[in-house]
């Protein structure tokens, strides 16, 4: 139980972030339009309160974030419920969230701005950068459940990594015996406070073998991190000073970052995890294991600042996301700076795994995100899946319960935020397909 003087101590540092946020620099935030502008129904978008609430009153979440912009607008902003339910804060637009993988696109963003430039090519053997992953080993299991090490069949590629093929496994998920290496290793998600930088857990990583040979099968795992190392290498920057300069920046994402500023910590949302008699209760200060799973809520403001997971490691607002994929829709520009080419989003939004579903190796939490994979992105393509939508669209998820869809067919993206370790699929799905039905035009 929370004691009293420790809820107004919250209540109070909420009200005094509030104030200093207001005297600070504001984000700047896409257009709003009446839905019908952009070919919404206002009365059909509307649908997507009572879904949100009902989920807040059956205490599955206490709050949430939902956005729908079509055309470049805004067509539908709202927030419901609570970003602190024991100290009673209201959830915000601007409430700062834990995005953990939905931090992927972008740091696959700021990787293909280093490809643009020429830095390095797609199918550039890893070791040419990071020396650490040559002559890479792969384990096998053979029909007595004996395990042995072969030699990988070739060397990991910079594609492999964008495209989560490189058998690099997560240690929250990872397969024995994987995943014993991975702990022993003291390797991180990226989802708890770590200590050293993420060239240290890197190199550790590149002493361990590989689920897969490279460019068998899709796997999801560190891929994005080792990518983020590989930034910090080619660039000669941290992943946080590159990311800002080339990505946040020119967005104008003033409230995206690794590490909350004093100033903001009131604005980030409580993390909750499910219970089966109590519905969400919130979770504790300290790191959480779950089984391989160890997760805090901490890490934004941690005092262990030199980790930068390219992975899982970013917080941000859906005013700031919402610019990032209008970014996208854009064709790799926006407000007339452009960070990437048109030819490059549609490069990373093509399905690069062939027949490797990619569902087969991806926890529920996940839910149904598409049936391929691009360079940092679940691909919509073939047989729909996911009822209403389009060919084409692309989509990710966090775990700590963040969820987008865009759909460059119809000029629209979806994004929902709220802090629940774990999340909801189907209030994702559910907001997807509202989100569509609201289509008149």
């Amino acid at each position: 139980m929370i004691q009293s003087s420790a809820l107004a101590s919250r209540a109070a540092m909420a009200a005094l972030g509030l104030l200093l946020a207001f005297g600070g620099a504001q984000a700047a935030e896409l257009g709003k339009a009446a839905p019908e502008a952009v070919g919404l129904s206002s009365e059909r978008l509307s649908r997507l309160d009572g879904l949100v609430q009902s989920y807040i009153d059956g205490h599955q979440i206490p709050g949430a974030v939902v956005s729908v912009v079509r055309k470049g607008k805004a067509a539908y902003l709202k927030s419901f419920g609570l970003q602190d339910a024991e100290a009673k804060v209201p959830m915000a637009t601007d409430t700062i969230f834990r995005i953990a993988s939905m931090t992927k696109p972008i740091t696959t963003v700021a990787a293909m701005i280093l490809y643009e430039e020429g830095k390095f090519q797609l199918d550039d053997p890893l070791s040419r950068y990071i020396p650490e992953f040559k002559e890479p080993k792969v384990i096998v299991t053979d029909a007595d459940g004996k395990t042995s090490l072969v030699p990988a069949n070739r060397e990991i590629t910079i594609r492999d990594l964008l495209s989560h093929t490189s058998g690099i496994s997560y240690r929250f998920w990872a397969r024995k015996p994987l995943v014993d290496a991975y702990r022993d290793a003291g390797i991180s998600d990226g989802l708890s406070p770590t200590d050293g930088t993420i060239g240290d857990q890197v190199k550790r990583l590149a002493k361990l073998p590989l689920l897969n040979q490279p460019g068998e099968a899709f796997e999801y795992g560190l891929n994005t991190d080792v990518l983020g190392y590989l930034i910090e290498v080619v660039s000669g920057q941290t992943l946080d000073t590159f990311i800002t300069a080339r990505v946040l920046d020119p967005l104008d994402m003033k409230d995206t970052a690794f590490h909350l500023p004093d100033a903001k910590k009131a604005r980030l949302s409580a993390l909750y995890a499910m219970d089966k008699d109590a519905g969400y209760v919130r979770a504790g200060d300290s790191p959480t294991a779950w089984d391989q799973l160890i997760f805090a809520p901490d890490v934004p403001v941690s005092t262990r600042k030199s980790f930068l997971s390219g992975g899982a490691g970013l917080t941000s607002t859906i005013g700031d996301y919402s610019r990032f994929l209008q970014m996208l829709l854009n064709g790799g520009e926006l407000d007339g700076k452009r960070l990437i080419s048109r030819k490059t989003v549609d490069l990373m939004t093509t399905n690069q795994i062939g027949d490797h579903h990619p569902s087969d190796s991806l926890p529920a939490f996940l839910g149904k995100f598409g049936s391929g994979f691009g360079l940092g992105f679940g691909i919509q393509s073939g047989v729909n899946q996911m009822g209403l939508g389009s060919d084409g669209e692309y989509t990710w998820a966090g775990i700590f319960f963040t969820r987008f869809y865009v759909d460059p067919k119809e000029d629209m993206f979806i994004v929902m935020m709220a802090q629940r370790i774990l999340g909801n699929p189907e209030i994702e799905e559910k907001i997807h397909t509202l989100s569509y039905q609201a289509i008149i035009d």
